[in-house]
């Protein structure tokens, strides 16, 4: 179990997106490139602030890049 119920899709989405870099996501975020790593290995949930941020970088909708994953 990773150390977040928020599971996300960036890695994909920065793939899909013209193999977007961490870095590149990051500064489009305001963020580190470390910021961007936790956040893929979903070990830290972003702020509301940062997930929109994030997905606005990759230009979808919030939920197409968070969902929640039930702990059971």
């Amino acid at each position: 179990m990773s150390g977040t119920p928020v599971a996300n899709q960036i890695r994909r989405l920065r793939f899909e997106r013209g193999e977007m870099t961490q870095q590149g996501l990051a500064d489009a975020c305001g963020v580190t490139r470390q910021t961007i790593i936790a956040l893929e290995a979903e070990r830290y949930a972003p702020s509301l602030e940062l997930a929109f941020r994030i997905a606005r970088a990759l230009g979808t909708g919030l939920e197409d890049v968070f969902h929640w994953r039930e702990v059971s």
